[in-house]
């Protein structure tokens, strides 16, 4: 017991210190004009607003991209064939998916999207991490429907519903707040990958929303910046460290907020 708070309490010491180093850092620095105004040349004022159109984007159409596939998927494996080897072939590969290294999914899409295409584009970077999305939808769908009941899918077959209305009405409608919980899990674990963008979409220090061509993204800009001899970039990406650590922030926040409304509602 003495060994497991000591461990909790070292976990909570370094969340605690990296959250104070990155509102000491990057809390002076934001203001009105990092969310309207382009990303600056070295030593010029400017803010962030082009990586955050980017990032924004991106991750919308991947979520977009991945979400009903995986959903898709969780959904046969559960309702459909639970017992099958195909299901058990698809968990297997979906395990491996969930915990491969994102620069793997990277490269990968950089080989059958970007070098075909010639060019880096901001649709590369979003399939790259729409596979992103894929294995963590796949696991909580799945997971989120075996909790329904069997009793419900009876009852309302019993009634004469037909098995995709069963699926539809009944067993989403249990499982909602699950499902959005690992919709929003999803979307937190890409909002700040850097590897697969740099092999994908790049970066634009301009304005553009030609998803055909490199597009501006937070975590690629704060790499760039955060390496660059620059004080004034320096401090744009702690900002933009701090604004995507908000963000990931609040969306684990508000999927434990669904998962404690799910538990108190049963």
């Amino acid at each position: 017991m003495v060994c497991s708070f000591a461990a909790a309490a070292l976990g909570l010491l370094a969340l605690a210190w990296i959250l104070a180093t990155l509102f000491a850092k990057g809390f002076g620095g934001l203001n009105w004009a990092v969310f309207s105004e382009m990303t600056p040349p070295p030593g010029g004022e400017g803010g962030l607003l082009n990586p955050i159109f980017g990032s924004i984007v991106q991750t919308v159409v991947a979520t977009l991209i991945g979400t009903p596939i995986g959903m898709l998927a969780g959904t046969f494996m559960a309702e459909y064939g639970r017992n099958t080897k195909l299901t058990m072939v698809v968990r297997f590969i979906n395990d491996v998916l969930l915990s491969a290294p994102s620069i793997v999914v990277g490269l990968f899409v950089y080989e059958i999207m970007v070098r075909p295409m010639g060019h880096f584009s901001a649709w590369a970077g979003s399939v790259a991490l729409a596979i992103l999305v894929l294995p963590v939808v796949v696991r909580t769908t799945e997971d989120m429907l075996l909790l329904v009941p069997d009793s419900l899918r009876e009852a309302a077959s019993a009634l004469g519903a037909p098995r995709w209305m069963v699926i539809q009405q009944i067993c989403y409608r249990a499982a909602r707040a699950g499902l959005i919980t690992g919709i929003l899990l999803a979307i937190a674990r890409i909002s700040g990958e850097t590897a697969p963008l740099l092999f994908t979409s790049l970066n634009n220090q301009f304005w553009s929303t030609d998803m055909n061509a490199p597009m501006a993204n937070l975590p690629v800009v704060i790499f760039q910046f955060a390496l660059s001899p620059y004080e004034d970039w320096q401090r744009l990406a702690w900002v933009g460290a701090l604004i995507i650590t908000l963000a990931v922030l609040s969306l684990n926040i508000a999927a434990r907020a669904l998962s404690a409304q799910r538990a108190s509602d049963r």
